[in-house]
């Protein structure tokens, strides 16, 4: 009360000095007394406690960068509960009062004990500010909770795949991770970059050795603390918006009330269904995932209640299709146009928009499809008595919500149903898998610990339990419980390893983000996976899988100290480090791969971090921003294992870089791991694999979907052999004229603010640096290109030139007029509405919208908002000032009123480009050469009235800065084309993801793909594998499905007695000659017609002044010829040469390698 009346009092003061003082006083006097005032209240108020509380509610926005903590109380007994969706009734968090402070000075360390949980809590930077407070058994790090608003610059990319109302959702949740060791760090990661409200770790073990495998938060120096206290500072990290607490003690179920979702990942049998039984009839249901790694095994089960609604099963867009005709039948017939194949499923409900003349279908209702075709589907209704089908109409998609039954885990033990299968060619393993997991927990619960690593007798003992449990199983009994497989699952069930944990927390981290926001089809409910093909191929030995008392105990119990040695001595080459490279680099580190003195690991990537990165790359800060990505991720991984021996570069991988990545390098590599966001980087990569016969692994995620593929030299096919098939691009004309979707209209908008605001620019800079050699090369070019360069030239420096921002605001004003009036006026005029085609059919039918002209309206916020935005980047190309005034409405507004807008005239000859196979919008003439003369010489005359040294600024698009007002006028420009066709408008969030061409990304896929790479490293390091050892994933966590099957072996091609793969060459030694070459071939009944070396040919059997060449040495022709510049170093140069049979069927052989050196 007394801080409340010193808050009220300070105004009051403040209002009763201004009204009794101000008018008496001269102005020292005045200041005098306001200071006194103004101190006397503040002074009171600090003496009430009020400043004494600030420091902590004003904690940096930052993330936090220090290991300083703040200690608070999750009050169990009188919080509220909250429902699944992720709703909170009230916060569950409140703060604990404060029995004692401690105050430590002068950095050193200080501990309060609290019943046994002793917490070290070192100062922020400025050591005299150290402090620790005394707090009950759960201990909270405060971050920046404002939830209200979600910050798109850094989840753009997670908003892109789960939308605003599930990270709204994602934002409320409170979640519980119990089990603090490899795979509770990696589900506690992927949940706070996703940004929940909080996660609470629990954990009463304290941190040993053996855990170092699989934790990435731990250290050597974090041994013989508690595990949640010494993950809390690490993780904080990664999110200061995340609520983090920790509880360190045992727990009760009536604690489980504070949470959406809990998570167990160390946890006995029968305390997992008590605890399952209370959160499965708590009101509302708490969502209940117990999951473990044990080894190369793993266990995932899901209850999310009696009633689940699933909101959005898959994720995707609804599918669309553009209407064509519709039959009077019962039931109709609903052809669509053949602009893109339907994506309709029997069964799909859809909706009809926009029919003209049966326009009964158009009352929004739900209408079930079945027959559904690539163009047509059967609508599921009598249409006989409807109107008859006259034009237009959209069919879309309407996505049902799902309601799930899930089976408490008492009952679903008894009862499991369906399990999720990952792999195909182990369709009888999840049975056997559910019964070892069972007869694990009994074997701990018997004997108190895990079986031993190489352990017989533990073995033996774990499989008689199977048996037995498997005998009471009746109808449900396995057939065959593979001893083989139990015995390797009792040898490695004490260890976490890393590759497991981080696939794993990408999946059960992906069910949290379900269970909170019900996006995404929930697991149903066990998921059961194993890898033992990971195994080395050579036979253990019992010695070799014992503890050395080093961070690698765990990984040795079930590979062995000789393999972990190969894993240390490897020299790996990974090229990106963006969010899969910061997920190897990771993995890698705890695995010790290139941890040795023999080892060596090299990571590139020409690329700096932006903030966007943040919500996914976990290894980058926000004080990281700007710098290069590889050099602080490497210095973060070597961070997490010191051992770590790794050298950063920051090249581009590529033909310019071959200097740097040169033969040497490549053939001192042992394994190269692919992590790149693009097709042309992975093809050479694989290309130099494919060379120099190196393993590669490559992956990739988009969203919640992600793959792997595994190229291993002579067993696999290599990436490039199979390729996607290229997305389909919408026609120039269709993108210019004639657009039905947002898509057509954001393409344009691109294209239009590249074109206007940096192409244009530079081709002026182009021009005033270097005015003949410009004007010499448009002449000597003479086309259609040519013309238009100049033409936005002289209108950028003569009609349209600004000077003042006013003429940008004008300027701007005119564009809308041009973009969004006069050029739909002009269409419209050219093809009017009733217009028809050369045929005689309708010139505006599907997929062709007829287009409204827009009336301008200062009114219109969207309108005002595209002229500021394009008047501030018009100001910015001419380096023009920006008032404060275009910012307001009004003044804006009139501003624009004083543009004078011509009237429109159409025009009789103008040429509307419809040919959906043409790629250029301009029209080639006869004149363009006198055209080109005559804009050259106005430029002359418009270049004289320029100042000295005139230059623009070019604008490169960014789309990742909201304060740049790029995505304003990209957004604004299609959004009021959008209009002009009636099309449906986005906001700029959903512009930015298309225009951007920004690729969905979470952090979840990612993580699980690296984690099911790293499962194939180990067999790629271990060298000895078979095809059918390793595995190609592709997965999607929304589903879920994850598919595996072993790789495609490379194409044989067989020729006499000889075969051979892409993998394979040809070498030929001591330099031979171009006549030495062919005959070498004719003696494998080859006859070679084309050689060549690069791009350039450098024989063919049809030029006869080709024969001249025969008894030049290969390597010289190369070097007069092809004008190769070998390096010093180089002692080899390849060749490509096409061959036939005597048959003269062509032969495809392999690279041929001349060394002459």
């Amino acid at each position: 009360m007394l801080k409340l009346g010193f808050i009220v009092l300070v105004p009051i003061l403040v209002g009763y000095f201004y009204r009794n003082f101000v008018p008496l006083l001269p102005n020292t006097c005045l200041l005098i007394l306001y200071s006194t005032v103004v101190a006397v209240a503040v002074i009171s108020m600090a003496f009430c406690g009020i400043f004494g509380s600030l420091p902590l509610h004003m904690l940096p926005r930052k993330r936090a960068s220090t290991d300083e903590v703040v200690a608070i109380e999750a009050d169990h007994e009188t919080s509220s509960n909250t429902n699944h969706n992720g709703a909170t009734a009230s916060s569950s968090f409140k703060k604990h009062r404060l029995d004692s402070c401690t105050i430590a000075g002068g950095g050193n360390e200080s501990t309060a004990d609290n019943g046994g949980n002793s917490v070290i809590i070192r100062g922020n930077g400025d050591r005299s500010n150290s402090r620790v407070v005394e707090s009950s058994p759960s201990i909270m790090a405060l971050g920046d909770a404002n939830h209200n608003e979600i910050d798109e610059d850094l989840h753009s990319r997670q908003l892109a795949v789960y939308g605003r109302e599930t990270m709204r959702r994602l934002f409320a949740s409170n979640i519980l991770i119990s089990g603090m060791q490899g795979l509770g760090a990696e589900i506690a990661k992927n949940l706070i970059l996703a940004g929940v409200k909080s996660v609470t770790l629990h954990d009463e073990g304290d941190v040993e050795l053996w855990d170092l495998s699989g934790n990435f938060v731990f250290s050597e120096s974090d041994v013989g603390k508690n595990r949640a206290l010494a993950s809390v500072q690490k993780l904080q990290e990664l999110n200061n918006a995340v609520i983090l607490s920790t509880l360190t003690t045992k727990l009760t179920k009536e604690q489980l009330s504070d949470f959406q979702a809990v998570v167990f990942t160390d946890i006995s049998l029968e305390k997992a269904i008590e605890f399952n039984d209370y959160c499965h009839t708590h009101q509302p249901p708490i969502s209940f995932i117990k999951a473990e790694v044990r080894g190369l095994f793993g266990a995932i089960f899901c209850d999310f209640g009696p009633e689940f609604t699933v909101v959005d099963v898959d994720g995707e867009d609804p599918h669309t299709g553009i209407i064509a005709s519709i039959s009077n039948d019962n039931p109709a017939l609903v052809s669509c146009v053949d602009d893109e194949r339907l994506e309709f499923q029997d069964g799909d409900l859809v909706v009809f928009s926009e029919v003209h003349g049966m326009t009964e279908l158009n009352d929004g209702k739900p209408r079930k499809i079945k027959s559904a075709k690539p163009y047509s589907f059967v609508l599921e209704e009598d249409t006989t008595n409807f109107g008859t089908y006259v034009k237009g109409g959209i069919a879309t998609q309407v996505k049902q919500p799902k309601v799930l039954n899930f089976k408490p885990l008492r009952d679903a033990l008894q009862d499991p149903g369906d399990f999720l299968l990952s792999d195909f060619s182990k369709f009888d393993r999840p049975p056997l898998l559910h019964l070892a997991f069972q007869s694990l927990d009994k074997f701990v619960s018997d004997l108190g610990r895990f079986p031993v690593a190489c352990s017989e007798e533990d073995a033996n003992k774990l499989i008689s339990i199977a048996g037995n449990i498997n005998e009471n199983l009746g109808d449900g009994r396995v057939e065959d419980i593979n001893p083989k497989l139990l015995r390797h699952f009792a040898f490695g069930s004490r260890a976490v390893l890393n590759p497991m944990a981080a696939m794993f927390g990408g999946i059960v981290g992906q069910e949290v983000v379900k269970a909170c926001s019900g996006k995404f089809h929930p697991l149903f409910q066990f998921f059961y996976f194993d890898s033992v093909e990971s195994l080395p191929t050579d036979p253990a030995d019992p010695s070799d899988s014992r503890p050395l008392n080093s961070r690698y105990d765990a990984q040795i119990s079930v590979f062995g100290s000789k393999f972990q040695k190969k894993l240390e001595d490897a020299k790996v080459f990974i090229v990106g480090s963006g969010a899969l490279g910061c997920e190897f680099l990771k993995n890698i580190a705890l695995m010790g791969v290139s941890c040795g003195h023999q080892g060596k690991l090299i990571i590139t990537d020409d690329d700096v971090i932006e903030k966007s990165n943040l919500s996914r790359q976990f290894l980058f800060r926000d004080w990281n921003i700007g710098q290069a990505k590889s050099t602080v991720a490497a210095s973060a991984a070597a961070s997490i294992n010191p051992s770590l021996r790794i050298e950063a570069l920051q090249n581009r991988v590529g033909p310019e870089t071959e200097n740097i990545f040169d033969d040497t390098f490549w053939e001192n590599l042992t394994v190269v791991i692919n992590a790149l966001d693009n097709v042309n980087a992975r093809l050479y990569v694989d290309q130099r694999c494919l060379y120099f016969q190196k393993p590669l692994l490559e992956s990739g995620t988009l969203g919640a979907k992600c793959n792997t593929q595994m190229v291993i030299p002579h067993l696999t096919e290599n990436y490039g052999a199979s390729r996607d098939p290229p997305e389909k691009q919408a026609p120039m004309c269709t993108v210019h004229s004639f657009p039905h979707n947002i898509d057509h209209c954001l393409t344009w908008a691109r294209s239009e603010f590249e074109g206007l605001l940096e192409k244009t620019p530079a081709e002026v800079n182009a021009y005033l640096s270097n005015p003949v050699e410009y004007k010499d090369a448009q002449r000597n070019a003479g086309d259609a290109q040519a013309r238009d360069n100049l033409e936005r030239i002289l209108e950028c420096l003569e009609k349209e030139k600004c000077t003042t921002f006013q003429d940008c605001v004008t300027w701007a004003r005119l564009r809308f007029e041009d973009y969004f009036v006069n050029r739909v006026k002009q269409l419209i005029y050219t093809f009017p509405e009733g217009a028809a085609t050369s045929t005689g059919a309708p010139f505006w039918s599907a997929p062709k919208r007829f287009p409204q002209p827009l009336h301008f309206s200062a009114a219109d916020p969207s309108h005002l908002q595209f002229v500021m935005a394009a008047s501030i980047l018009r100001a910015e190309t001419f380096g023009i000032q920006i008032p404060d005034w275009v910012k307001h409405p009004k003044m804006l507004a009139d501003a624009i009123d004083r543009v004078p807008v011509p009237d429109f005239q159409p025009k009789k000859d103008a040429k509307i480009v419809t040919d959906e196979k043409s790629t250029t919008l301009s029209t080639v003439s006869i004149d363009d050469a006198a055209v080109i003369d005559e804009l050259i010489f106005k430029l002359e005359l418009c270049t004289k009235n320029l100042p000295q040294g005139f230059k623009m600024k070019p604008i490169q698009f960014e789309k990742d800065d909201d304060t740049n007002y790029h995505m304003d006028l990209i957004a604004g420009l299609a959004n009021m084309r959008a209009r002009n066709y009636s099309i449906p408008e986005v906001d700029k969030l959903k512009a930015k993801f298309i225009a951007g061409r920004i690729i969905p990304a979470i952090a979840t896929s990612t993580a699980m793909a690296t984690g099911l790479v790293c499962l194939e490293l180990y067999k790629a390091l271990d060298g000895g594998h078979k095809l059918e050892d390793y595995r190609n994933t592709f997965a999607n966590l929304a589903l879920p499905l994850f598919s595996m099957a072993e790789p495609v072996p490379p194409k044989v091609i067989k020729h006499g007695d000889m075969k051979w793969t892409v993998w394979d060459q040809w070498i030929l030694k001591d330099n031979p000659t171009l006549r030495e070459l062919i005959q070498w071939l004719k003696h494998k009944g080859l006859n070679a017609y084309s050689i060549s070396y690069g791009s350039c040919l450098l024989y063919n059997s049809m030029f006869p002044r080709h024969r001249e060449r025969m008894d030049k040495k290969v390597v010289d022709l190369a070097r007069e010829v092809a004008k190769a510049e070998l390096p010093p170093n180089r002692k080899h140069l390849d060749v490509v040469v096409a061959c036939e049979d005597d048959d003269d069927n062509d032969i495809d052989i392999p690279q041929v390698s001349i060394y002459f050196s």
